[in-house]
């Protein structure tokens, strides 16, 4: 079974304030499980919204002389 986490577990784990994970809770963009008035986010469902979310970065053209035609 997967480890449910706390908003505020989720917040620590992003860097972020707590009011980031409720708000990914409001607007159903992250999974989460309610135990009785609890809500509570599963470690999986963490990692997914982090790697859905990442950016690589581009890759850049070498700088040099360019011909002008």
């Amino acid at each position: 079974m997967d480890r449910l986490l706390t908003v505020q577990q989720v917040a620590e784990v992003l860097g972020t304030t707590v009011r980031f994970p409720r708000r990914l809770i409001e607007e159903r963009r992250i999974t989460f499980v309610k135990v009785g008035r609890h809500v509570r986010i599963p470690e999986r469902a963490v990692e997914a919204f982090v790697a859905a979310n990442t950016v690589e970065p581009i890759g850049l053209r070498p700088t040099g002389l360019r011909r002008v035609a």
